[in-house]
């Protein structure tokens, strides 16, 4: 799949059928949605067998869930929409809201303003590869929490994407670990469009998906939310253990 043509990206659902003639639709997603489920005890088998299926029917994916094209730096691009819009440093703007006293919208700059953490951490996926001592550099979601002073009855975080699909959520507590941050660079450059950028999510101790891509708000509830990926039968807390 290198150097593949991104054109067809974002089909409708009346995407042509695969060469076999059976239809790229639901049941080859919910199947793969269940590999990607064994990522965790399986690894690189999940990530091999994933290739071999997704192989002959990726130019033919019209929902965005098949997009692994590799990047330069061994990274996987991944879209549930298929396309995304991409913003740019002037025009992102990311909008802390929902159960705090002080909701807030920040510009890159603005971001840039705030104390910046550097760290070096790798990035796992939850089928299988990974990328090993990943550099980070950005924001602490604690700071963001602590200037937007959560209410009380607040528990959980909330991720939206600009993709106009994603979601994510972690707990309060887990949003304030030290290794969770709104990242504005990684590999030693500012978060390319394919990465997730202008501004993506990183939870380091967290399977991939915990880490929203194109990120616009952050949001205060009572509760946890199941994301997308939750919902089609991921783990709700993600965490990376043993």
């Amino acid at each position: 799949m290198n150097g593949r043509d991104r054109s067809d990206v974002g089909k409708s659902d009346d995407a042509p059928p695969n060469p076999a003639g059976a239809p790229v639709g639901r049941r080859l997603i919910l199947g793969l949605l269940g590999l990607g489920a064994l990522g965790t005890l399986t690894g690189q088998r999940v990530q091999n067998t994933l290739a071999q299926v997704i192989g002959p029917v990726a130019d033919h994916d019209p929902t965005g869930l098949l997009s692994l094209i590799p990047l330069g730096d061994t990274f996987r691009y991944y879209s549930v929409t298929g396309s995304v819009r991409e913003e740019t440093a002037d025009n992102y703007r990311l909008n802390v809201s929902g159960l705090v006293d002080h909701p807030a919208t920040y510009s890159i700059p603005d971001l840039k303003a705030l104390p910046q953490t550097s760290l070096i951490q790798d990035f796992q996926c939850v089928t299988g590869w990974h990328v090993p001592g990943v550099h980070w550099v950005g924001v602490q979601l604690s700071v963001l929490l602590e200037k937007a002073a959560p209410a009380k009855q607040a528990r959980a975080v909330r991720f939206t994407s600009f993709d106009g699909t994603y979601t994510e959520s972690l707990t309060l507590a887990e949003a304030r670990r030290p290794d969770v941050m709104v990242a504005l660079e990684m590999l030693g450059a500012s978060v390319t469009h394919d990465h997730g950028g202008p501004v993506r999510m990183y939870a380091g101790s967290m399977y991939g998906y915990k880490s929203t891509k194109w990120l616009s708000g952050i949001e205060l509830a009572e509760t946890e939310t199941p994301g997308y990926w939750e919902t089609r039968g991921y783990a709700i807390d993600g965490i990376i253990r043993g």
